[in-house]
């Protein structure tokens, strides 16, 4: 059946072509298998809360009928400014519109947040650009430059609100930076989210073609409830396409775990619990709300624009698993800088097991790419990442997190990263093991090899299941690094940075690139002598220390620029010494090109054509570099998808000539 939507109607309808519906929720509540919701252009000021989950076979089907016509949002108008002082204006709500949910008593909080929790959920909308909120009336009027914005020039206009109990209202006061709002388009968020199902379990939900933007959505940290501007809220086979996703105060989309009122922000409320061990309790206690593949994720997020969302683009804790990410263009995350603390990311995922990220476009975010935890059989394949990193002008926030392209921690693998393009100063920062990295091109460094786990054992589990299979810290190495590309592209001077878990410490992070950190890595065969293969009867009080050792790592066929050093046991190699390299991303009308000479210095030097086979198992999964469905990759096709043949040489692009073809298109890879 179709059921029809029009906001513009001249009165409530039936559902019908000719009396639609006038709120997308009113179809929410009787949608059912195989229905198909068609939306005509216009804003929907609702929260869409859908009822029924379709099936495998009949999903649901939320459609605009105009691409981005549809706009569903968390806001609502605010008129009737009155001139307060200087540039700031006064107005008032009286907070029955909030229901149960006022986003300007609720602050930005929970574990894993670093920053001092003094921002709220709400936001004031100047024109569809937000305000930064102000702790004060003076600090609304002085309007001072922020000084940890990444856009500073936008930060002097500022928003503060405050209570009046005894009229219930909430109070705004705003400095509109000289523009009278009572000529211009203000908003204030009101709603928590825009589109999600408030139970669980409500699967096969297609979203396509919306425009959904400004919700209050709260901090969604691993062992919490966690809310996105859009969330399938632990189920299966959502898929959302096609969307423009912005202005969530944090999290735009939410692919995250159950609601468990016995471990969310445990730590946060109760201290006695350390949040690692939280999160360990939330992977076990998953298995109870029924963490199984048969139940849960297997999501699609496709074609997406996603930006302007101030903790993350995607984020999620266990229920994204299976999923596929691709082709969606994510930028400018976290850069109002108001939020700090560890979830903070373009794609922030915990246990990303089976997950594929690929074809995405990720650039001027915090940090493109975070895997956290279980990174099992996750594959990030043709994305190019870049400007993810802190402008030079720009403070870091204290509490704040560092940049880097891609972030892989606390997992035993296997986690596989091949054919991107990935030109921030930190490529990678590996905090983590079970790595293999083949055919990128990598303009930045590598940070915390073989630190920054400490205690945190952390799970693995069956082989393309979400069953645990145990428990263990990290030995560090278990790396395999083939055919890539590094340029000392950035500084290579080390960079000291405020600790983000404690801001009154300091530390000094690499800006050299290359392998040359894993030097204090053995080869396998120096690692296996170790263990007396050969003994029949093995000592094993003698083999101890031997399985707290770093493990191997392989690295071979890499080429090396302007400086960038190779690990001193790899044997075919390039470096360059010519100091005539260059790369860049070049944006022309929308479209993305590489301007570089790389690939025409590496013409010549042929490598081996690398598969699931050269890769062999993740140590402690047991686990082959290989598809979610359990068959062998061949990495015969580059970032662009065009076959390597005989002649194969390092990098994303299978020939010189296909460097120079045209990465991205506007909104979309093509």
């Amino acid at each position: 059946m179709t059921i029809y939507v029009d906001v513009n109607a001249k009165h409530d309808g039936n559902g019908t072509e000719k009396l639609p519906y006038r709120r997308i929720n009113e179809a929410a509540k009787v949608a059912l298998p195989g229905d198909e919701i068609l939306v005509a252009p216009g804003t929907y000021r609702e929260y869409v809360d859908p009822v029924n989950a379709g099936t495998e076979d009949a999903p649901i089907v939320y459609k605009s009928t105009k691409p981005l016509g549809a706009i569903i949002t968390g806001a609502e108008k605010l008129t009737g400014w009155e001139k307060y002082k200087k540039n700031v204006w006064i107005a008032r709500v009286k907070n029955s519109v909030f229901g149960g949910y006022n986003p300007y008593t609720s602050l930005v909080y929970g574990d894993w947040y670093f920053a001092t929790p003094n921002k709220h959920t709400g936001c004031v909308w100047l024109n569809d650009e937000a305000l930064y909120e102000a702790l004060s009336i003076e600090e609304c009027i002085e309007a001072k430059v922020y000084e940890c914005s990444w856009v500073p020039e936008k930060s002097t206009r500022k928003w503060y609100a405050e209570q009046d109990k005894k009229n219930d209202e909430t109070v705004f006061y705003c400095n509109f930076g000289g523009a009278n709002p009572n000529k211009e388009n203000v908003e204030i968020t009101v709603r928590r989210e825009c589109f999600m199902p408030s139970k669980e379990g409500v699967s096969y939900i297609t979203v396509s073609g919306f425009n959904i933007n400004k919700a209050a959505t709260t901090w969604a940290p691993p062992a919490a409830y966690q809310d996105g501007m859009i969330s399938p809220h632990w189920s299966k086979g959502w898929i959302i396409e096609d969307n423009e996703i912005w202005g969530s105060k944090c999290a735009g989309i939410c692919v995250g775990r159950y609601y468990d009122p016995e471990n969310s922000n445990f730590y946060t409320t109760e201290h006695v619990k350390s949040p690692t061990q939280m999160e360990r309790d939330s992977v076990c206690r998953g298995q109870y709300y029924g963490w199984v593949k048969e139940k849960i994720g297997g999501h699609i997020i496709r074609r997406n624009n996603i930006h302007h969302c101030e903790q993350g683009g995607i984020i999620g804790r266990m229920g994204g698993v299976f999923s596929i990410i691709e082709d969606n263009h994510i930028h400018h995350i976290n850069n109002m800088m108001e939020l700090g603390g560890a979830e903070i990311a373009g794609i922030k995922m915990h246990a990303a097991i089976d997950v594929i990220m690929r074809r995405n476009h990720i650039h001027h975010c915090t940090m493109g790419i975070w895997c956290d935890w279980e990174a099992q059989g996750t594959r990030i394949t043709q994305n190019l990442l870049h400007d993810n990193q802190r402008p030079e002008f720009a403070e870091q926030l204290k509490g704040g997190m560092t940049c880097q392209d891609i972030f892989v921690e606390v997992s035993h693998g296997p986690t596989l990263i091949d054919n991107n393009i990935l030109l921030s100063d930190v490529s990678l920062r590996i905090a983590t093991q079970g790595v293999a990295m083949v055919h990128n091109l990598c303009a930045g460094s590598f940070t915390y090899v073989g630190d920054g786990t400490s205690w945190r054992y952390t799970p693995y589990h069956m082989p393309h299941r979400t069953e645990v299979m145990g428990f263990m810290t990290f030995l560090h190495g278990d790396d395999r690094i083939y055919n890539n590309i590094f340029i000392q592209k950035w500084s290579s001077k080390d960079l000291e940075l405020l600790n983000d878990s404690d801001p009154t410490e300091k530390y000094v992070e690499n800006r050299k690139v290359g392998t040359y950190c894993f030097d204090e890595y053995p080869t396998y065969d120096k690692w296996i002598k170790m263990f007396d293969m050969d003994t029949v009867y093995p000592d094993m009080r003698k083999h101890e220390d031997a399985h707290f050792a770093h493990l191997p790592v392989w690295i071979d066929g890499n080429a090396y620029f302007l400086g960038a050093k190779p690990w001193k046991n790899e044997k075919n190699k390039l470096v360059d010494k010519s100091k005539k390299a260059r790369v860049d991303v070049v944006e022309k009308n929308g479209e993305y090109f590489l301007d570089t000479n790389l690939f025409e210095l590496v013409k010549d030097f042929k490598v081996d054509m690398i598969s699931t086979d050269t890769l062999g198992k993740a140590f402690e999964p047991q686990q082959k570099f290989e598809n979610p469905d359990g068959t062998p990759i061949t990495f015969d096709c580059d970032v662009l998808g065009n076959h390597r043949g005989t002649d194969v040489i390092p990098g994303p692009f299978a020939t010189v000539e296909l460097a120079k073809s045209k990465l991205y298109g506007k909104l979309a890879i093509e």
